[in-house]
């Protein structure tokens, strides 16, 4: 069936998916399975009430069109920036400031808590800021030197 997928945008931007049975289903919601194990894998997309109107295994399996208007409404919906670079933190107290350099560029955030630093699996890490944006860490031992050694003073 992911291979069959017909997709379109309408006036207002909206995602419209034409089922099997020539419906349109308006402003459709995607939603990731697996958002950072399996980004790529295991998408589902959603009705206005939540029903699910198709499963798609894999995005690789959809052609590049149908397969790039689901990236660019996943990209619009899903904002988790991926921390490369831990350049300072204001304190090793918390609540405190960390300058940081993402994949979407340099940011600044407030973490409230410690515990606002949660492991994801044994190497990915998911840090809320006091706004509740989530930022992602995809495997700290990646990091350079000094962003390690920042990081290890709060887990």
């Amino acid at each position: 069936m992911a291979g069959d997928i017909q997709l379109h945008r309408n006036a207002f931007g909206q995602l419209v998916f034409i089922d099997s049975e020539g419906k349109d289903h308006v402003n459709v919601e995607l939603v990731r399975a697996f958002p950072i194990a399996a980004p790529l894998e295991g998408i589902s997309m959603l009705d206005q009430n939540g029903r699910e109107l198709v499963w798609i295994p894999r995005l690789d399996d959809l052609s590049r069109e149908i397969r790039r208007m689901l990236e660019e409404e996943l990209e619009s919906r899903e904002f988790m920036p991926e921390i490369k670079r831990v350049r300072s933190v204001s304190g090793y107290a918390t609540p405190c400031t960390w300058q940081v350099g993402t994949d979407r560029g340099d940011a600044e955030f407030v973490l409230k808590a410690e515990e606002d630093i949660r492991r994801l699996s044994t190497s990915a890490l998911l840090i809320v800021d006091s706004r509740g944006i989530q930022f992602l860490i995809r495997d700290p031992r990646a990091l350079d030197q000094a962003s390690r050694r920042i990081l290890d003073c709060f887990m």
